[in-house]
């Protein structure tokens, strides 16, 4: 198995030093390279091309988010994960909409961390928690587009019934378990239910499964 290539962006540099320190003892992670504004973070990923870069919000020359948002859309293939002290709601909102895939916080484990990479390594985004719940609710909250609405009537049966269960919360390998089909055919259900949305990412996808009533907060949440 080849190690998950990572970029990560922080202004901080003994925070950075630190995570790189302790990446570099796992196997299954490879850092390409390091960059301490948004500048240097968007060039460095369309130089090294790394499967994820973690990236801080508050950071100079170029902010997190506004890097971000450059890099889902000149490298999209790169999956940018906030991590991030804060945890304010407009922060939250914002990173999800400028494409990022998930949005951690500094105060999780190096074990939790691990799993977690792991998991968008393998294109999984598991929604659980309060942050979780948060983007759920205010992207719920958002008037639906008639263009989303019409996207949405066009999933097959079995989109539908994949999507659900993204927003509950489940990944690949579960949502594949409980409707009994391979966790590649899971995949390919995802990139087709994507593309049909004109979304960018599994946050996105469950929130709008929620928006449009197909899930409950509740149960996205838990």
């Amino acid at each position: 198995m080849k190690p998950i290539r990572l970029l990560l962006a922080d202004d901080h540099t003994l925070f950075r030093k630190g995570l790189v320190s302790l990446l570099k003892q796992e196997v299954c992670f490879e850092i390409v390279g390091e960059a301490e504004n948004g500048q240097e973070a968007i060039a460095k990923t369309k130089a090294q091309r790394p499967d994820i870069v973690l990236m801080d919000i508050h950071m100079p020359v170029v902010n997190g988010l506004d890097a971000t948002r450059q890099i889902t859309k000149t490298t999209p293939e790169t999956r940018v994960v906030i991590l991030t002290v804060s945890e304010e709601d407009k922060n939250v909102f914002e990173a999800i909409k400028c494409g990022a895939y998930g949005y951690l916080s500094k105060k999780i484990t190096p074990a939790t961390l691990r799993e977690l990479l792991l998991g968008v390594s393998r294109g999984e985004a598991p929604l659980s928690g309060p942050t979780a719940s948060k983007i759920l609710k205010e992207f719920a909250a958002q008037a639906a587009k008639p263009a989303e609405t019409s996207a949405v009537n066009d999933l097959t049966e079995r989109e539908r019934e994949i999507l659900q269960l993204l927003a509950a919360g489940l990944t690949n390998k579960e949502i594949g378990g409980r409707l009994t089909i391979a966790e590649n055919t899971v995949k390919n259900h995802l990139k087709n239910i994507l593309a049909k949305l004109h979304l960018q990412n599994r946050v996105q996808a469950a929130a709008l499964a929620l928006q449009k009533g197909l899930v409950s907060v509740k149960s996205a949440a838990e």
